[in-house]
């Protein structure tokens, strides 16, 4: 499958995803690890032949909302995972999934094959980095509270998680979204009525974004949060974020609540002058990413 034919089946994903899982459609994508764009097989044999070299270190990198592992690509071609594994020994892996169904459900479905990938790592295991992008955070997050009912036991490996651009608090674009659809939906017109329709056709992970993310962040794992800001002025930054996700939100509330940071003051970095997607395949935020990581969790 070609890059291009990704993207647009990754955006078709996101769109309506929902509905093609639903119905069988076989352009529904699987959650999954990919390497140079294929499936990989989540068995010992299958994982030793993608990592030959494969380290006690792995990092997870998982994209959001019509978003494939391109999203991660810089212009030299590197990304964060390469970054990781040049810079301090990570193996990295890439997730692709199916971002117009529920994030609850998306994150079963990683908590799943986090518990698989973990059982046939051909080699000893010793930290698992979950990395994500903008919904790729919050699956990150549902999955890590789905190994904790389920008893999973990668979820001991993991010792930090980092969230990049993700809306821990909802996005408001998507909540503008419900209140137009019900705007035009009373509107006593056949076409407007349509309109609305076709308007609240969202799927169902589409419109979780619109929600402040009802799973908290686990306590024994150090979380941290990257923000964008398309400003540098301090007060456009709080009020309009990357553009699409407000600071207050990226920073899981700590932007507007600093007398109850839930997180220490060096476990958030906001990046001035970086839009949302820019966040996933930014120097500046790998900077900062590699720093979190050279830290010897306690």
């Amino acid at each position: 499958m070609g890059k291009r034919l990704e993207m647009a089946v990754a955006a078709l994903n996101g769109a309506v995803g929902d509905y093609l899982a639903r119905t069988g459609n076989g352009l529904a994508t699987e959650m999954a690890f990919v390497k140079d764009g294929a499936p990989l097989a989540v068995t010992r044999a299958g994982l030793a032949a993608a990592f030959p070299d494969a380290t006690s270190r792995a990092v997870v990198l998982v994209p959001g909302l019509m978003c494939s592992e391109s999203i991660w690509q810089m212009p030299d071609g590197d990304d964060y995972g390469t970054l990781l594994a040049r810079d301090l020994g990570f193996t990295p892996l890439y997730a692709r999934y199916n971002t117009g169904l529920s994030i609850p459900d998306n994150g079963a479905r990683l908590a799943a094959l986090l518990e698989a990938l973990v059982g046939a790592w051909p080699a000893p295991l010793d930290e698992l980095l979950p990395l994500g992008f903008s919904m790729g955070g919050l699956v990150v997050r549902s999955a890590c509270h789905a190994a904790t009912l389920e008893g999973h036991g990668w979820l001991k490996l993991v010792r930090r998680a980092i969230y990049v651009g993700t809306p821990h608090h909802g996005a408001p674009l998507e909540r503008i979204g419900r209140v137009v659809a019900r705007v035009l939906a009373a509107v006593p017109d056949p076409y407007t009525r349509l309109a609305a329709q076709l308007g609240d056709m969202r799927s169902e992970g589409v419109k979780d974004l619109g929600d402040a993310h009802p799973v908290p962040l686990l306590d024994g794992i150090r979380h941290y949060l990257v923000a964008g800001s398309l400003s540098t002025d301090p007060r456009l930054a709080a009020l309009f974020g990357d553009a699409m996700v407000p600071m207050g939100s990226g920073t899981n509330g700590l932007a507007q609540a600093r007398g109850t940071r839930a997180l220490p003051p060096g476990h958030v970095k906001v990046v001035a002058g970086v839009g949302h997607i820019a966040l996933a395949h930014d120097p500046h935020v790998y900077a900062q990413i590699r720093e979190w990581c050279e830290k010897e969790p306690s």
